[in-house]
């Protein structure tokens, strides 16, 4: 079926004035093992990593591209709605001193669904991290003329761009760089990559999604370093949002006006059909005219690595605020885990100075049936000791698991917003010279007019 709709993010062409390849900065090395697994090593890791050389993340020693894409039909259908797009990921080792090194290239074709497969398994089994978005299925924000068909060759080649950033983030991740399954991903074709990834039951894992929908509502005390993430993330996306939608509206602007100029092409010609004497310079800046309502299709086809890289940081406000989600889920455990203890540790004082709530059940049957004998009170406290002996090694796990949650969730979003920071810079940098450069063109194209009007 057609899985693989419309995606986009940064064009990637020959464009001078601006540069839509990013730069990515490897996260610090820091081994976080996947959710329900430890990091383990032996003696055959160490013996391996003395022979192997040290690489903080895949992209210090490996090259990664996704390329050709191609349209396939499924089945034997021949319905539109069947015909679906791959794409080629290639890898190859670029380091003399790391394995492979030399060969061909190995590649492997993947569908749309397979790079959002490959996203949930790591958003599952990476709580801590922020992991990079894909490409949105649907254009949002589109200026009248922007193709939105799944189908159309600039929309598939946007969407290309963005599933290659994508794949260039995680491999520039310390610690998702490192996934084995992201590893099979790059490598192996057909339908075997599937099911490794379903074999790690990591849907099982995925009870959060749902938990964490009434989370934030049930914490009687929230972390304030994550709800002022969250309170970030809104106001970001509220930003961005509403750039984009004053870049939309120049964009449907400047479209008109310049196609409006066609008509100066088009009554300079007819003008100078019928005045021969100012013929030639006439038919001139009817063709000048006519270069410049045109040039608009091309620069604005520019502009739209500008909206589709801060779309991805759109959807990059959704990623940090599943981690804040995720802390909140652990923090509920926290608290659930402390007010078990506090519950039994009452009970058990309320034995030894032999009070029982009214309202509790107990309560009521010793109204009923009166109270407990010395030896049955002396056996309930014992009983209950253990429970808080239990209840009390629940609370130092879950804190211990709380405070990594929190120690490694701050430290990832410590380095999403360095990232955010040098990216959206080269944004708007690059914006501002297209946006030097289109005027610079339309400059040059009026000085044109002139010298064609003196030649009259």
């Amino acid at each position: 079926m057609a899985d693989d709709e419309e995606g986009v993010l940064e064009t990637s062409d020959d464009n001078d004035c601006f540069d839509s390849r990013l730069q990515f900065e490897g996260s610090a090395a820091e081994d976080i093992a996947p959710f329900g697994k430890t990091v383990e090593r032996n003696k055959d890791d160490d013996e391996s990593s003395s022979i192997i050389p040290h690489r903080d993340h895949l992209l210090q020693w490996m090259e990664i591209t996704v390329s050709e894409p191609e349209k396939r039909i499924g089945g034997s259908s021949v319905k539109m709605q069947d015909t679906f797009v791959v794409y080629l990921v290639e890898t190859k080792v670029t380091d003399p001193e790391m394995p492979n090194y030399g060969e061909p290239p190995s590649s492997s074709w993947r569908r749309y669904s397979e790079f959002e497969l490959l996203r949930n398994y790591l958003e599952i089994m990476y709580p801590t991290i922020v992991v990079p978005p894909l490409p949105e299925k649907r254009v949002t924000y589109a200026w009248q003329k922007l193709p939105t068909d799944r189908l159309d060759v600039e929309f598939i080649e946007r969407r290309r761009v963005g599933l290659e950033n994508f794949l260039l983030r995680v491999a520039s991740h310390s610690n998702l760089s490192k996934d084995k399954i992201f590893h099979g991903f790059l490598k192996d074709d057909g339908s075997g990559w599937r099911d490794s990834v379903y074999a790690t039951d990591f849907q099982s894992k995925a009870e959060w999604k749902l938990r964490m929908l009434s989370a934030s509502f049930r914490l009687k005390e929230p972390d304030k370093r994550f709800e002022e993430l969250k309170n970030y993330c809104n106001e970001l996306q509220t930003h961005i949002n509403n750039i984009i939608k004053i870049r939309v509206h120049i964009a449907d602007k400047s479209y008109g006006i310049h196609k409006i100029h066609a008509n100066y092409g088009r009554l300079f010609s007819e003008l100078s059909a019928i005045d021969k004497e100012m013929g030639d310079g006439l038919q001139m800046a009817g063709h000048y005219m006519d270069v410049y309502s045109q040039s608009i299709d091309g620069l604005l086809e520019d502009e739209e690595q500008f909206a589709d890289q801060l779309k991805e940081y759109y959807a990059f406000g959704d990623a940090v605020r599943s981690v804040c989600r995720k802390q909140e889920l652990v923090q509920l455990d926290l608290e659930k885990a402390e007010e078990n203890l506090a519950s039994k540790i009452s009970q058990r004082e309320q034995l030894l100075q032999g009070k029982q709530s009214a309202f509790s059940l107990s309560g009521m049957k010793t109204k009923l049936f009166g109270g407990d004998t010395p030896e049955q009170r002396e056996q309930k406290i014992k009983l209950l000791d253990e429970q808080i002996r239990e209840a009390e090694d629940q609370v130092q796990e879950a804190s211990k698991e709380a405070q990594v949650m929190v120690d490694h969730a701050l430290r990832d979003i410590d380095r999403f917003k360095r990232q955010k920071v040098r990216d959206l810079k080269d944004v708007f940098i690059n914006y501002a010279i297209l946006q030097t450069e289109k005027y610079k063109k339309g400059i040059a194209l009026w000085q044109n007019m002139r010298e064609c009007f003196k030649k009259i």
